[in-house]
């Protein structure tokens, strides 16, 4: 059996009130014949023209392989005869993304005419309708919020023999030799592409990344952007499951989600101004767990001559107490010592989302580690909370290293792996003193001493306090979940389980995150304190180390023996979903 998309004739829209509504009917045909006939019934129907009976001929074919090439050969044929957005809902039916990529590809290559315009039978000069009332007409009545002029999915344009609407807006003209019945006519409107309102808050949302994909493929082969909607992963504010369902093709995130906005630094916020989850993030980390293993960072460290440099000043004048009025002149001569700071990113591009906000978190981690940026209750800077030794004397001059970490209390998953549930806060810091020789090398200890040590753990117990007032720390999280999704995604194949080949969001894929200017150098960041008339000044050091690898593996992933996330799995399974959708409740 097989559903098809059929359209009542075209009228006179200029005089007859009658043809102002139309819409798409969901007719099921029986169809017989081996798979041969059917590609070479296809073909005739092709070369007629008639895409509507090649459509019916090709849906109900049961060979999946066979059915979405027959769909592919169509969708290349509406693209040359003029109808792109026939093509692409056409090739939206197509489930392997091979097939569909190799569509999207001939779409894209499709030769003008030999005048220099557009392909024969382009929308163009006809003695028609009026289109532009007609669209009006339609868009204002059927589903007024689903239409792409207002941030849906769907879209409208004429037809070189009427109107043409994807099945979005529920209405496409085909060949008036279709003879499909007009049986379900009452039943217009009951195919939405939507499951709801992605904006209204959910305890779990899912959303399906091959879906997704699919329909960002979709928005590209038509050279437009995601919607807000597709960017912010439909308002997902963390991840709590992951969800697999190969007889469906579908791997499926899931976990709480909520109404977003812009804030002032342009970031998509939710109601409580905390970032929902990014989708370049996702492609970013998707693309390094597969090329990199999940193994990706940065680093902020002072030059080595610098920190050379730097010492010898603070060893000039420690000889002598200060005296009154050469305080400034003496941090002035360290700071300019110490200069700038490197910044080195490995495993990702530090132009992309992910790779700003790990170097702005850990900047601004070390701005509230010394005290330069305020933190929260519970939270002391370093050098608030040193006391002099036995002896009087400061803790030597070294440098301090604080760094971002993964912080997950577990990865559980179903005894098949077809389902995992991620448990954690997510992000920890972790720190370590490094002496610093007269040479400015910096000498791993292995250990902290306690004012560091207290800065990293209140950090990382205060944690969530501190992504509320600093909303950059809260996008380090996001990132963290998303690249442990993307570990566990990778080490157990979860692709090759639904035949999912990541044709655009996969390495080598067609989609490109936006990329920004990402600085090479910082000015270093240091600060000083006078204790029991002590100068005390602290240099800072250290980064974001990513690597999912080992915490995602197989044998390191808890398996689940109470059924819990089996249940969950039961329940959120991709049923009777509206062709086109990507994310339900």
């Amino acid at each position: 059996m097989a559903r098809i998309a059929s359209a009542l004739p075209i009228c006179n829209f200029a005089s007859s009130r009658l043809c102002r509504l139309l819409a798409i009917l969901l007719v099921n045909l029986p169809l017989s014949g081996r798979a041969a006939d059917a590609a070479a019934n296809v073909a005739a129907r092709i070369a007629a023209g008639e895409f509507g009976p090649a459509l019916i001929i090709a849906n109900g074919v049961n060979d999946a392989a066979l059915r979405d090439k027959l769909l592919g050969n169509i969708a290349i044929a509406q693209g040359q005869a003029g109808a792109p957005q026939a093509a692409l809902d056409t090739a939206a039916d197509i489930r392997s993304d091979l097939t569909r990529k190799a569509a999207l590809g001939s779409l894209s290559t499709t030769p003008i005419n030999s005048t220099g315009g557009k392909p024969r039978g382009a929308r163009g000069g006809s003695m028609m309708a009026d289109f532009d009332s007609l669209i009006e007409l339609i868009t204002s009545t059927l589903k007024p919020d689903s239409w792409d002029d207002v941030g849906g999915p769907g879209a409208i344009d004429e037809f070189r023999s009427g109107v043409y609407v994807d099945s979005a807006g529920v209405l496409r003209k085909l060949p008036t030799s279709t003879d499909a019945s007009l049986v379900a006519v009452h039943r217009a409107g009951l195919e939405a592409t939507q499951t709801g309102n992605p904006r209204r808050s959910a305890t779990l949302r899912k959303v399906s990344l091959t879906r997704l994909e699919r329909e960002v493929q979709l928005l590209a082969a038509q050279g437009r952007e995601p919607s807000e909607a597709m960017q912010t992963l439909a308002g997902l504010q963390r991840i709590k499951y992951i969800l697999v369902y190969p007889e469906s093709g579908d791997i499926v995130i899931a976990g709480p989600a909520s109404d977003w906005r812009r804030d002032a630094e342009g970031r998509f916020v939710d109601s409580h101004g905390a970032p929902v989850l990014n989708l370049d993030d996702l492609v970013v980390t998707l693309r390094n767990a597969i090329t990199s293993r999940g193994s990706f960072g940065c680093s902020i460290d002072p030059r080595k001559d610098n920190l050379a440099a730097a010492k010898a000043v603070q060893e000039k004048w420690s000889q002598q107490p200060l005296k009154p009025g050469q305080r400034d002149r003496w941090l002035n001569e360290i700071r300019d010592a110490l200069g700038r700071q490197d910044i080195t990113m490995y495993g990702i591009d530090r132009r992309t989302h992910a790779g700003r906000v790990l170097v702005e978190a850990d900047y601004r981690m070390k701005l509230v580690g010394i005290g330069l940026e305020e933190g929260v209750a519970g939270v002391s800077s370093y050098l608030s909370s040193i006391v002099l030794g036995k002896d009087g004397k400061p803790p030597p001059m070294n440098v301090l290293r604080w760094w971002f970490t993964l912080n997950y209390d577990s990865l559980s998953a179903t005894e098949r792996r077809d389902a995992f549930e991620l448990r954690g806060p997510g992000v920890k810091v972790l720190s370590e003193n490094e002496f610093l020789n007269e040479r400015g090398e910096r000498v791993h200890t292995g250990d902290s001493d306690i004012p560091t040590r207290q800065f990293a753990e209140s950090f990382t117990k205060h944690f969530d306090k501190l992504a509320t007032k600093y909303p950059v720390y809260a996008e380090l999280r996001n990132v963290f979940d998303l690249a442990l999704v993307s570990a566990v995604i990778e080490s157990h194949d979860l692709p090759g389980q639904v035949g999912w080949h990541m044709t655009h969001f996969g390495p080598g894929g067609d989609y490109q995150p936006q990329l920004g200017a990402a600085p090479t150098e910082v000015d270093s960041v240091m600060n000083h304190r006078l204790i029991g008339g002590k100068h005390i000044v602290a240099a800072i050091s250290g980064g974001v180390r990513v690597d999912t690898s080992k915490g995602a593996e197989r044998e390191t992933v808890k398996t689940d023996t109470y059924g819990l996330i089996a249940a969950e799995r039961g329940g959120s399974q991709p049923k009777q979903l509206p062709r086109r959708a990507w994310w339900w409740d």
